[in-house]
């Protein structure tokens, strides 16, 4: 009966964990991406005179962000094309919507005042 273990085997009375880092280098960086982003939102919001430039640039960053926070917190950078899928194309489908209900919506408020 051999008690020695060899490099890299598991010993459960001298366990060690390693320190690995388990991804938190990515998760930093996009945290510091997202923060720019977030500070470039508050300086354009002060600075720019209100306009639909302004808010296509907002809306904009706000995609950005959403698929950073997405891709990063939400693990879907690392997942296959087709769960990704799953999650984003039923998302074009309710912006869609929303969109269509407030077009409708405003066409009903016009009809009413004629």
């Amino acid at each position: 009966m051999e008690f020695y273990n060899k490099p890299g085997d598991y010993d459960a009375i001298n366990y060690i964990p390693h320190t690995e880092s388990h991804g938190t280098k990515e998760l930093w960086k996009t945290f510091w991406l997202l923060l720019g982003i977030t500070v470039l939102d508050f300086v354009i919001y002060f600075v720019m005179p209100a306009s639909g430039w302004r808010n296509f640039i907002f809306i904009f960053f706000g995609l950005v962000k959403a698929y950073y926070i997405v891709g990063a917190f939400m693990h879907l950078k690392h997942e296959k094309i087709n769960l990704a899928l799953v999650i984003l194309v039923p998302m074009v489908f309710v912006l869609g919507l929303i969109s269509g209900l407030l077009y409708e919506g405003s066409a009903l408020e016009v009809m009413k005042s004629m």
